[in-house]
């Protein structure tokens, strides 16, 4: 059935040789020095701006919006058939097998959780200790072995090889492991550490929050049994995920929530109980009234991404990256941190300390001097932060308190030894498809001009975190 109508057919690409329109490049915001400056959003790793042609497509589909899965009208069977051709360009966008199952989620963070939830009772889960809260979390109710951070991709190879050789063979096993580092930027090598688990046979789950947004997938290609990421960062804004994969173990478990949409039959027993028959179909985990308006907004960004040319914006990105890391390069009291090493690839998220600052006093003073938009903490990510730092949790101390004094920031060593300082935490940039040229360079003359002038307002702790001073 085909009911789309023009209205919500997709605006023409948009041309891949300059920056991606996304929503919020021309809003002004403030500076404590006086005046406005436009945004420059440089925190795309927490959740990227939406593209201006998602925001266009769902406007157009938004007086069609109606209930899906549920009725018999028009506008009811317009918003299903956009919510299962939703599903398809997915699936052909992360290049799916013919029989993996596309199912929806709220983020990345809630896939992992779905899967964790549905593995077999026994499985053996091992995940290094360098991932994401979102996927470093959710398997601590099933036996789950934490993997040392590896320092070079080789060793997180011969670290699974040696871990899964341990594992008992008669019981199920699942890699858990990122595409690429949501503190670092460094690509995993995702087919080498498959091709690892399948030689053991065990499974794996590739997060590819970072990944997706970066770089094309390839499911069949990597040869990963399941792949999770989040609309957010792929463009597209509203709050849905997705977990694509192989369908076994998805259908094998109950489902993940309990309810309407999930039940293809109901029926009271004799006793007063209830009988269910589950769904066999992605919607057995789909539970709920489904956010159409968020998964139409995940397949628009798909769309968008291909048409414009995925490989074309890999190749502008990592311009950008290069121009970050040799501008950052430049300043001495700057160090980028890494797990693998300088030479590693990477996408645009890259991670820094600034010697003789507190980072969260560098970042606030970024925002409310230059209004550029980054990210300080730990990044949901602590072990890997602190494995990077060298240091432990502990109190972030005053405002404008340096994180290290001066000369305890040695160069780090080849193969990316972890940097001894006391650094609290540290600071993040990251960029995309939507970054202008003119964003990167104000982030670079700002960092230059912070460690060589100091910032020229005050600023004072509020909740943890350091922010401008009253006037």
């Amino acid at each position: 059935m085909s009911v789309r109508p023009a209205a919500v057919l997709s605006a023409p690409a948009t041309a891949a040789a300059a920056p991606l329109p996304v929503l919020g490049r021309d809003v002004l915001v403030p500076l404590v020095t006086g005046g406005e400056v436009t945004y420059a959003a440089l925190d795309y790793a927490a959740s990227a701006p939406a593209l201006q042609r998602v925001w266009d497509d769902v406007a157009a589909y938004a007086p069609y919006y109606g209930s899906v899965h549920r009725g018999a009208g028009y506008l009811s069977q317009l918003s299903t058939d956009l919510f299962e051709a939703s599903r398809a360009t997915v699936a052909e966008f992360l290049g799916c097998r013919p029989d993996d199952q596309v199912v929806f989620t709220r983020s990345t963070t809630d896939s992992l959780n779905l899967l964790a939830a549905v593995v077999p009772e026994g499985t053996q889960v091992y995940v290094f200790e360098t991932e994401h809260h979102a996927s470093l979390l959710p398997w601590r109710g099933t036996d789950v072995t934490y993997l040392a951070a590896p320092r070079t991709p080789r060793q997180a190879v011969d670290s699974i090889r040696s871990a899964l050789a341990g594992c008992d063979p008669e019981r199920p096993a699942l890699v858990c492991v990122t595409g690429a580092s949501n503190v670092t930027g460094e690509l995993w090598p995702v087919r080498e550490l498959a091709a690892a688990a399948h030689e053991h046979g065990a499974r794996i789950v590739l997060d590819a929050a970072q990944l997706a947004p970066h770089h094309p997938l390839d499911v069949a290609g990597l040869d990963v049994d399941w792949v999770a990421f989040s609309g957010h960062k792929l463009y597209a804004p509203f709050g849905s995920g997705v977990l694509a994969g192989r369908a076994d173990w998805l259908q094998d478990a109950e489902p993940y929530l309990a309810g309407g949409g999930a039940s293809r039959r109901v029926a009271r027993r004799a006793d007063g109980g209830v009988d269910v028959e589950w769904h066999t179909t992605a919607a057995r985990h789909e539970a709920g009234s489904p956010n159409v308006i968020g998964v139409y907004s995940i397949a628009s960004a798909c769309r968008a991404l291909t048409d414009a040319g995925f490989d074309r914006l890999v190749e502008r990105e990592q311009h950008l990256v290069a121009r970050v890391r040799a501008g950052l390069a430049e300043v001495p009291e700057v160090r980028v941190l890494s797990l693998f090493g300088d030479d590693a690839p990477r996408v645009g998220v890259i991670s820094f300390v600034v010697q003789g600052w507190n980072s969260s006093h560098f970042a606030a003073a970024l925002s409310a001097e230059y209004g550029i938009g980054v990210r300080d903490g730990l990044f949901c990510a602590h072990p890997l932060v602190r494995t990077l730092l060298g240091t432990e949790p502990q109190d972030p101390g005053e405002c404008g308190a340096p994180d290290a004094e001066p000369g305890e920031l040695p160069q780090p060593s080849a193969g990316g030894t972890p940097i001894s300082l006391r650094s609290l935490n540290a600071i993040r940039v990251s960029f995309g498809a939507g970054t202008p040229d003119e964003h990167i360079d104000r982030f670079l003359g700002a960092v230059r001009e912070l460690v060589r002038d100091g910032a020229q307002w005050n600023y004072r702790a509020e909740d943890g975190r350091c922010v401008p001073a009253r006037d």
